[in-house]
């Protein structure tokens, strides 16, 4: 190589290293894409091809970025390759490949491409390694922008005005452990990238969508996109695999509309704010879909104030166990009871819709039931030792146990403290309160069945799940609710009529003890005997009762029919 080409590649090799040490800019890619194509020309090469992996297993399986800037079309054999291996195992290669009929690089030229293509690969390295840290830092490991991406958008509007004709929705997708359970978790994952990438495409950049975690996500959007965005919250036909399969899709979503001149001091600000509506919403009493409001806030007050109340109440054993009797209409038989829970604070009672759903937001609701499974256990065995009667009794269990694995040992642990009999014990199991992996329950229902011990599906036909969580989970009771049960004069023909008679056949049918609750008037109860339903509970035999009250039935044993 004459001096004059030499000179020429430490002008180009200075000015390459100039640009690919800056590091507080943006670098200027095209310029050093065009100074190693003229390095790259000088070393009379034919193709320069550069690879990025993430991995050496996804170096091995050829999963990785490839690069050519440098092609001139010449068919070229490979002559010189450079690899690096990062700290955090990246590897980065390139190799240049030069024409049969061109001149071989000496070694000097051999040392400056060398020296090239390394300078080249360090810069390549660095900047795919902030990309892969920008990805670890803000994106999950399913591609979606995580909770610190929302924050960091949330943290670069801090000035007023800039939320102006925004609104904030926190949503899930509900009952999507179905869609896992029906289709797979490969069609759950996919329903789930669709539904996100729809969400994107309505929002568009003016906006932003991050996922919390599992399937809940939150986003800002523009109002004027807002009723689009909640019509399609509200359901959706999703592509649910790649043969286009499709499921519908709901959610629960809280809504903030945020005013004109509204400043964010903190980002928790607004999640409060439709976290809580989005609480509400999943509640399912006013609706799937809650817009906040200053009255929401007083809600959220009287709910903090429970949750404070809570542990002191429980340690004082304010709560009650009330039972309200389960009765065979047939012979008037009492043949069980349902536990419920009666809070008595300050000399009042505290409606149960005051403290259960609020209870249920948090794990506060599993003690309160291990509470009522001890003084179910108490008075059952009290009752044994005095010689009574002893009923079957059911006591509910929110799912939100469903995922500690430690619940079935917990359930016997107290049970058999007591030194209960296993058959005088149900376990009710609400179908209307939050999703869980169909794995967990019946893993939960298997244990208890094993242990002889009853589980029973509540207020079966509230539910979206209803036919499916009877189908695959293997209950020994259907508590069907009072929807389902016609009113006094309504006719056979009515869809009442007719689902009810095909609920009863369905239960029948299928081996399950079937037991309608919400009974109230000698007409329903004809209704129950007309349709082979022998087991009834509601306020036409008696209301739930304080424990001496109930006792009293107990020795009586039975009402007239």
């Amino acid at each position: 190589m004459n001096n004059e080409r030499e000179l020429d590649f430490y002008r180009l090799y200075t000015l390459l290293a100039s640009l690919t040490q800056i590091v507080n800019q943006e670098p200027d890619i095209p310029q050093i894409e065009k100074i190693l194509n003229e390095i790259a020309a000088m070393f009379r090469l034919s193709k320069a091809v550069t690879h990025f992996y993430r991995s050496p297993a996804d170096e091995k399986l050829g999963k990785g970025e490839e690069m050519c800037s440098y092609d001139t079309g010449k068919d070229g054999k490979p002559i010189h390759t450079v690899r690096f291996v990062t700290r955090l195992m990246a590897i980065t290669s390139m190799t240049i490949y030069m024409a049969e009929d061109e001149e071989p690089l000496s070694n000097e030229e051999l040392f400056m491409a060398d020296l090239t293509m390394r300078t080249a690969l360090a810069f390549i390295s660095r900047n795919r390694l902030q990309v892969i840290a920008e990805e670890l830092a803000f994106y999950d490991d399913m591609g979606f922008r995580n909770i610190r991406s929302f924050f960091r958008y949330m943290a670069c509007k801090c000035q007023p005005g800039d939320f102006d004709g925004k609104a904030a929705i926190n949503y899930n997708l509900r009952h999507f452990a179905l869609i896992n359970e029906e289709f797979g978790r490969n069609s759950g994952d996919t329903t789930l990238i669709n539904h996100y990438r729809h969400i994107e495409e309505l929002i568009g950049e003016s906006g932003i969508v991050s996922r919390l975690g599992g399937d809940a996500f939150v986003c800002i959007c523009d109002q004027t996109d807002l009723p689009d965005l909640l019509d399609y919250l509200n359901e959706a036909i999703v592509v649910i695999d790649k043969n286009g399969n499709t499921a519908r899709v709901s959610c629960y979503a809280g809504v903030f509309v945020i005013p004109d001149g509204y400043t964010v001091t903190v980002p928790n600000d607004i999640m409060g704010k439709i976290m809580h509506a989005y609480q509400i919403a999943r509640n399912g009493a006013q609706g799937n879909i809650i817009f906040f409001s200053d009255m929401l806030m007083s809600d959220r007050e009287r709910s903090r104030r429970i949750q404070n109340m809570f542990p002191e109440a429980l340690k004082n054993e304010e709560f009650h166990v009330f039972y309200q009797p389960k009765v065979n209409i047939l012979t008037g038989e009492i043949c069980g009871a349902e536990a419920l829970c009666r809070w008595f604070h300050d000399g009042r009672i505290v409606p149960p819709m005051e403290f259960i759903p609020v209870l249920e937001e948090t794990s506060e609701i599993c003690k309160l039931d291990f509470y009522m499974l001890d003084k179910v256990c108490r008075h059952i065995r009290k009752w044994l030792d005095e010689g009574r009667n002893v009923v079957r009794v059911s006591v509910n269990l929110s799912r939100r146990h469903m995922t500690n694995p430690d619940l079935l040992q917990t359930l016997i642990e107290i049970i058999d403290k007591h030194r209960v009999p296993h058959q005088f014990i149900e376990i009710e199991l609400t179908e209307t309160t939050t999703d869980v992996e169909f794995k967990d329950l019946r893993r939960v229902v298997d244990g208890l069945h094993h242990q002889n011990i009853y589980t029973s599906v509540d207020d079966f036909g509230m539910g979206y799940s209803s036919l499916n969580l009877i189908r695959v989970v293997p209950w020994n009771v259907l508590k069907v609710d009072r929807i389902f049960l016609p009113l006094d004069g309504e006719s056979n023909d009515s869809t009442r009529s007719i689902m009810f008679k095909h609920v009863m056949a369905m239960a029948k049918e299928i081996g399950l003890e079937c037991i309608v609750e919400g009974v109230e008037t000698p007409a329903q109860l004809e209704l129950l005997r007309k349709n082979d339903c022998e087991l009834a509970q509601g306020y036409l035999f008696d209301k739930p009762l304080p424990l001496e009250e109930f006792e009293k039935r107990l020795d009586k044993k039975r009402y007239p029919i």
